[in-house]
């Protein structure tokens, strides 16, 4: 909240509480996002080259709403922070799926760069300046 916030009138208080909530919205959006992207790479994985109905229906469903909310997010967050967090967090969590669905283990040094892109997503989302949060 910031410091000037209590001399503002009531008005311009429920204006920036409903800034704050809409803002935050598209974080959860673009979260969303993340995990419909992650389920149709998935299905892709399991529709054997669009072979298979079910999976392929998964794949361009999940896709295009990912892709969908993903441009609802950016009305608000900075496209280069949204696709750093779009990206590593992808990565992440496909390789978790990899590995729990799939079987598809990790040694030490897929540890390492899965530890290092969580890091990084961090570091532009918490410490770097980079775009208005």
């Amino acid at each position: 909240m910031p410091a000037f916030q209590g001399f503002l009138p009531s008005f311009a208080q429920k204006k920036l509480s409903r800034i704050k909530v809409y803002m935050m919205n598209n974080w959860v959006l673009l979260g969303i996002a993340i995990v419909a992207e992650v389920v149709a790479t998935s299905a892709l994985k399991t529709s054997e080259g669009f072979t298979r109905l079910a999976p392929s229906v998964v794949v361009i469903l999940g896709y295009a709403a990912a892709f969908y909310l993903l441009s609802l997010a950016l009305r608000t967050i900075p496209v280069g922070i949204a696709y750093a967090i779009w990206a590593g967090l992808g990565i992440v969590l496909m390789a978790a799926v990899g590995w729990l669905a799939f079987g598809q283990k990790l040694d030490a040094w897929g540890m390492v760069g899965m530890a290092l892109i969580v890091s990084g997503v961090f570091v532009l989302n918490v410490l770097s300046r980079t775009g208005a949060h």
